[in-house]
């Protein structure tokens, strides 16, 4: 890689951008042939780019000036936008935010996946475009105030206003007074039902900071790692999803946009009855279970359910989550650790990963098991194309695929989809 670091010798282009692509970012092309990358931009645009970053076979560029808008361009909500690193797509309407993403997930599927013609549902809506967060994580400047990386940097940017967390939230934070806490590298609010939000400190400091929270009605946690530490309050918040209510831990993964995350739920309700191995007596193997949030819903409708869950945290939430069940099990290991070993044949598998897919190790274990019946939740488009390589060479073919946007204004792409084999 050439890469100048005098700004003001970098190359200056104009380009007209084509596509939207993975990653929040327009792609046009160079003179020479080489595609660029530009962030907030849009197709059919004319804008003005440095060149930042410079690539054998690509290059990356900053958004100078817009010459000429796309007729689909639109004022974003938030001043901060365009610098801090959180949003990507408040440029766009929330139309073409979900027609680009269903796109984007498709073109991951062909182009790294190898899939011809992938059948993507089109995207489901978020009820709620701003404002959705149940939890949202804040970084800290060296003299303490609040704010978010910059887009593609480590720099902490001190906001004034978010369009991101729940107003719950949203009324929090701006009365938090970090100062500068030697050891604390960020925190993060979780709202739970009846507005009981959660302020949870995180740092690798094993001494928790002394904060004043001004009377604020909040829980504080402490994490570092040895473990949460209560500093005053409750250790979990509880969240409601379809009249359900689900025990989470400081420590623990939930889906950060509540309305949605039953959308999936009702989701996963209508669609798996359409599928054989989903009867009465099957076994269900919950990969990835964290909380339980899934189990919760399908353990009264099969005769086993087994999750897999790594987090301490999450594992301890799942069991009160379903204690209720006599039939649910539950292996507190990675997935690497007991995909290989399992001793059963489950008839369908639900796996929801981190973002950064299934390991091979995982993959290898998830093959042996061969059931007739995968669920894949992913977060991530490029991810899950990768594992959707593996599983189509070993004979699993994808039925149906459906975006859900539980992160609008970003590009992050959330989704379901089903693969089945010799069924």
């Amino acid at each position: 890689m050439t890469q100048n670091t005098n700004e003001t010798q970098l190359p200056i282009v104009t380009v007209t951008p084509t596509s939207l692509v993975y990653g929040g970012e327009a792609m046009g092309r160079l003179p020479d042939g080489r595609a660029v990358f530009v962030p907030y931009a849009l197709p059919g645009e004319t804008v003005s780019v440095r060149l930042v970053e410079q690539k054998r076979g690509y290059t990356r560029g900053e958004l100078l000036e817009v010459l000429a808008p796309s007729q689909a361009r639109i004022e974003p909500v938030c001043l901060h936008f365009g610098v801090c690193g959180g949003c990507h797509y408040q440029h766009m309407s929330y139309e073409d935010q979900l027609a680009a993403k269903t796109g984007i997930l498709g073109e991951q599927l062909e182009r790294i996946g190898g899939l011809v013609d992938p059948p993507v549902e089109p995207a489901v809506s978020s009820p709620n475009q701003i404002l959705y967060r149940n939890h949202v994580q804040f970084h800290l400047t060296a003299d303490g105030k609040i704010g978010y990386h910059k887009a593609r940097s480590d720099e902490v940017l001190p906001i004034q206003e978010c369009h991101l967390p729940e107003s719950p939230l949203n009324a929090i934070w701006p009365q938090l007074d970090f100062e500068a806490l030697p050891g604390l590298e960020r925190f993060a609010l979780r709202l739970g039902i009846e507005d009981d939000v959660q302020l949870i400190l995180e740092s690798s400091d094993l001494q928790p900071p002394e904060i004043n929270i001004q009377d604020l009605p909040v829980s504080v946690v402490h994490l570092s790692p040895v473990g949460s530490l209560v500093l005053g309050g409750s250790e979990a918040v509880w969240i409601e999803v379809l009249d359900r209510s689900f025990q989470v831990s400081a420590g623990s993964f939930f889906q950060v946009n509540t309305p949605l995350a039953a959308g999936m739920v009702a989701y996963l309700l209508e669609i798996l009855p359409n599928y054989q191995p989903f009867k009465s007596d099957a076994t269900l193997l919950d990969v990835y279970c964290g909380v339980g949030l899934f189990s919760a819903f399908l353990a009264p409708l099969v005769s086993r359910l087994v999750g897999i869950e790594s987090s301490a945290a999450a594992a301890s939430d799942f069991v009160a989550n379903l204690d209720e069940f006599d039939h649910v099990e539950l292996y507190e290991a990675t997935a690497e650790e007991v995909l290989p070993n399992l001793d059963i044949t489950p008839d369908i598998v639900l796996l929801d990963p981190p973002r950064s897919g299934i390991s091979r190790q995982a993959m290898d274990g998830l093959l042996g098991l061969a059931s007739p019946l995968l669920v894949y939740i992913s977060c991530d488009p490029a991810t899950l194309a990768r594992d959707a390589k593996r599983l189509t060479a070993r004979g699993y073919h994808l039925e149906q695929i459906t975006p859900f946007d539980l992160f609008p204004q970003t590009y992050h792409i959330e989704s379901i989809s089903f693969w089945t084999i010799g069924v």
